[in-house]
């Protein structure tokens, strides 16, 4: 049998490859299909879909993952299969970018005003073509010698709890989902266990999600222990919702996690993905 991987970055938001070379990656590694989910971003999909034309034995799906809010958290929702050309949904992603770069300027002030070298022209001229996030800025200390490491970037600087760091306007998950949904695609919760929500918490978020027209959920994950996925698998089958799964693939931005197979143990079988595409079918029948 062989695996998928639903949740994959590219250096068109904070990944390390090329959506080209990541393309590549994958069939050499055998896959039968890896999503292409970039942040808040769709435009690495037209790249990775023409150099699939290559390898026709492997499927390039065409999402994303989009930053949401609720109670005050970040959640993330993917989305499988999205016509990523719709007008509607460019719209939307079009507002997306402009309240992130607004976010991006403050930031970059607040830094500035630190005494830092650093400006928004210089964080895109450094990561030209990508989506400007969080995990820019710490590169962009660390190689500059104001940091020692990532995780100092952000205890330091870019984290939520710092001085400098700046909230941006997003949109809540139910409202994701329905993006998603109008965009033809399937909508999934990204890596619940990563919110460290109370069980309560988190099976009331499933719950109104669900409602909102939720399709799946990642239950196999890279960082999962046995008892985390286990605990996942039961909380999506009590809401009948799809497993998904994905390493959450980043390149060199997150050594030591490889494609497909995450820290070593991860497989996500292709059965993963027949069963999110029927419940998906029924979903935007």
């Amino acid at each position: 049998m062989k695996a998928v991987d639903l949740h994959v970055h590219s250096d068109k938001s904070d990944g390390s490859m090329t959506p080209a070379s990541l393309t590549a990656y994958a069939a050499q590694k055998g896959l039968r299909a890896y999503a292409l989910t970039d942040h808040d971003t769709v435009d690495g999909l037209a790249e990775a879909l023409e150099a699939a034309k290559d390898y026709p034995e492997l499927e390039v799906i065409p999402g994303i993952e989009l930053s949401t809010e609720y109670k005050g958290r970040d959640i993330h929702i993917v989305g499988l299969y999205i016509r990523y050309e719709d007008p509607v949904f460019q719209k939307h992603l079009s507002d997306f970018r402009a309240s992130r770069v607004l976010r991006n300027e403050k930031m970059c002030k607040n830094l500035a005003d630190a005494g830092i070298d650093i400006s928004f022209d210089k964080l895109q001229a450094e990561f030209e073509g990508s989506v400007i996030t969080r995990a820019h800025y710490a590169r962009y200390l660390l190689s500059h010698g104001y940091v020692g490491s990532l995780k100092e970037a952000f205890d330091r600087y870019v984290g939520d709890h710092t001085k400098y760091f700046v909230p941006r306007e997003k949109v809540t998950p139910a409202q994701a989902v329905a993006l998603i949904l109008q965009a033809g695609g399937i909508p999934i919760l990204a890596h619940p266990v990563l919110y460290h929500m109370s069980d309560a918490a988190l099976d009331e978020l499933v719950a109104q999600l669900k409602e909102a027209g939720l399709v799946g959920m990642e239950c196999i994950y890279s960082s999962y222990s046995a008892s985390e996925e286990r605990d996942m698998k039961r909380l999506a089958n009590k809401y009948e919702l799809a497993y998904s799964g994905g390493s959450d693939f980043h390149g060199s931005a997150k050594p030591g996690l490889d494609l497909a197979t995450g820290y070593g143990s991860l497989f996500v079988p292709e059965t993963i993905l027949d069963n999110l595409i029927e419940k998906g079918l029924k979903k935007n029948l």
